[in-house]
């Protein structure tokens, strides 16, 4: 009778056990863990690589993701072409349900890994021409995300060096040919003639390669520099802030973060309104949607930054039609 008794209780012990399954099989699936990687081709340390994270990290908050509850990040910080390439691989061999990157070389390396794995992308340059995806409408591959600019938005540069510093004649670009500096520098070449200035390409690949062309090209008199967007610039902004101050060349940034750190003035997206605005893409793509079928979108401003300080440091008088057009004056 005690067995008989027994045996009962085990099955309605069980059977109540068994009633809650399907109740915490799906809170389980609704808490499954995903894994993100993140590529930025920048150094960890980076104040403006912590603000982008940041920002993207925040984005996801209020799509209710949180690490070590239902999302886990794999980080791979890359600083040159090889270490991208070969970061690209790692995060491809550890299966992410979505890896974001940013600017091109990331993005394309990580489509040699991979043409299967989602990857969201910010501030990569000309999606299309680039090869990145098929369309801005319908990328069509396993890449969709924020492009930063079309090539031809380099040409504004040069007439916002012409607008500040009138008595500019020769000019010349600071860029990475690895990054897009080449197209960036042929889209300011188009335009070189019309406003009166000879214009040369420095070509850098490292920090003694900035420090040496910058110095070499300062020797003449009525000359400017325009900074090419790059990984390269951006990890070296401070010694291109400094050399420009010393031989007290007027220079045009692409972003605004150049000019928080001294630079005279920027035009150029908001990368990090950027990374925010992916994370809606990331959770997206964890829900269920392709990249192929999520629209690439372009930037809805771009930023015209001026610091006054700089400008009374150079000697120049700047326009007050250029100061009612600037988004942010740093005085």
């Amino acid at each position: 009778m005690a067995s008989y008794i027994g045996r009962r209780k085990f099955l309605a012990t069980l059977g109540g056990a068994a009633a809650g399954w399907p109740l915490a099989a799906r809170a389980q699936q609704r808490e499954k863990m995903r894994r993100i990687g993140v590529l930025v081709n920048l150094p960890t340390d980076d104040p403006e690589s912590q603000a982008r994270v940041g920002a993207f990290l925040q984005g996801l908050q209020e799509f209710g993701w949180a690490i070590g509850r239902n999302m886990r990040i794999e980080y791979r910080w890359a600083t040159d072409v090889g270490s991208i390439s070969r970061y690209a691989a790692e995060l491809v061999a550890l299966a992410p349900d979505v890896i974001l990157a940013n600017a091109n070389p990331s993005v394309e390396a990580l489509q040699r890994a991979t043409r299967t794995r989602p990857i969201v992308f910010v501030a990569v340059t000309e999606p299309v021409g680039s090869g990145v995806v098929e369309s801005m409408a319908r990328p069509g591959g396993n890449a969709t995300g924020f492009a930063s600019a079309e090539f031809g938005m380099s040409a504004k540069w040069l007439e916002l060096l012409k607008e500040i510093a009138p008595r500019v004649t020769r000019a010349a670009v600071l860029q990475d040919p690895g990054s897009g500096g080449a197209a960036q520098f042929a889209a300011i070449q188009s335009v070189a003639g019309s406003h009166g200035v000879a214009l040369s390409s420095l070509g850098v690949r490292d920090r003694d390669g900035i420090e040496r062309a910058i110095s070499a090209f300062a020797s003449a008199a009525d000359s400017g520099l325009i900074v090419a967007r790059s990984a390269l610039m951006i990890t070296h902004r401070d010694l291109i802030i400094k050399l420009a101050a010393q031989y007290r060349l007027p220079t045009v940034y692409p972003l605004r973060f150049f000019v928080i750190a001294g630079g005279l003035i920027s035009y150029g997206p908001d990368i990090v309104d950027q990374y925010r605005r992916a994370a809606g893409y990331v959770d997206r793509i964890l829900k269920g949607e392709k990249p192929a079928e999520l629209p690439v979108q372009a930037p809805t401003k771009y930023e015209l930054v001026i610091n006054l300080k700089t400008a009374k440091a150079l000697g120049l008088e700047i326009p007050t039609t250029l100061l009612a057009r600037a988004d942010e004056v740093i005085e």
